[in-house]
């Protein structure tokens, strides 16, 4: 049996009213359940994935000081490269065993936005990088954009609710490279036990083991998606204003047996986030007797300055 359920995004967006509401129940259901599911009928076609994995691959096999011309001071790694060991998991003294780059959002027709965000970083040596980089970016926010409205259904809301909290959003595309481990890791895993702090994270490159989730008994289990899938899971924020009713799913990517740590891993997280002034605030829907208000109030940016300090990626 398949652990994380797999849904069809045609499903939804076809003019077929019982079809969108399967889709609608079987992603309601999941992340009640699980907080994963698999993906197919998304905006990326293999074409455009094999370019990003290319541009990806050729930027990460660059010489460590070309790559650390593009790592920013300052900008607690919201934009360019991000050097091997930096980040590590809320409460955990060990950096990730992994590298990896962030594109940011580009923001349309307001300057507000657009002086609040760090500028997307150039790499000089690679012409196509930062091209491929947008067009995937904008094909992830795009697919995102559904699952946030099918979600907005299941909560009984207006289906646009997250519309224009996502518009211009500070969503983050993440390349990582998971680099060949070299000697036995004392504690470091290529990435701690953790939950994700946006709203939603599509996940490409979960083909393969690697990414474990934990189910509500504490154990793990493997997530595995089928090559034309991507992952998709809810995040803290998601979580906080939905009072847990979807749950942010605890995860890892845990170290291959030893005859694979001679290889790297790849995977593209698109980290799904609203506006900083999105308000986070429990929906009044999802309070009731059995479950009272769980969390304070709280906006988007505010929550997620906050962990960024415990990442270790900002003072």
């Amino acid at each position: 049996m398949k652990i994380v359920p797999s849904v069809d995004l045609n499903d939804f967006i076809s003019d077929d009213p019982v079809r969108k509401q399967q889709f609608v129940n079987s992603i309601g259901e999941a992340y009640q359940n699980i907080g994963f599911v698999a993906l197919k009928g998304h905006f990326l076609d293999d074409n455009l994935v094999e370019k990003l994995y290319t541009e990806v691959k050729n930027f990460f096999s660059l010489p460590i000081e070309t790559k650390q011309k593009y790592e920013i001071p300052g900008i607690g790694g919201q934009r360019g490269y991000v050097s091997f060991g930096k980040e590590s998991a809320k409460g955990k003294k060990e950096g990730d065993l992994k590298e990896f780059w962030h594109f940011g959002q580009y923001v349309e027709d307001n300057p507000k936005l657009e002086a609040e965000y760090p500028n997307n970083v150039i790499v000089e040596e690679l012409p196509e990088f930062n091209k491929v980089g947008k067009e995937a970016y904008k094909m992830l926010e795009k697919t995102a954009k559904y699952v946030l409205r099918a979600l907005a259904i299941h909560l009984n809301l207006e289906e646009t609710y997250f519309d224009d909290y996502i518009h211009n959003g500070n969503s983050i595309l993440r390349p990582i490279h998971y680099p060949p481990i070299l000697q036995e890791p004392k504690e470091a895993v290529r990435a701690a036990a953790h939950g994700d702090i946006n709203l939603i994270t599509l996940l490409m490159g979960a083909q393969g083991k690697g990414l474990q989730v934990q189910n509500h008994n504490g154990e793990w289990i493997d997530a595995i998606a089928e090559p034309d899938e991507i992952m998709i899971n809810v995040g803290d924020m998601l979580s906080r204003h939905t009072n847990n009713k979807l749950k942010s799913t605890i995860h890892r990517v845990i170290n291959p047996p030893k005859e694979l740590w001679g290889t790297s891993r790849y995977s593209i997280p698109f980290f799904m986030h609203p506006v900083s002034s999105m308000k986070l605030n429990v929906l009044d829907g999802c309070i009731n007797e059995t479950t009272p208000k769980a969390f304070e109030d709280i906006t988007a940016g505010e929550f997620l300055n906050e962990r960024l300090i415990e990442l270790g990626l900002k003072k």
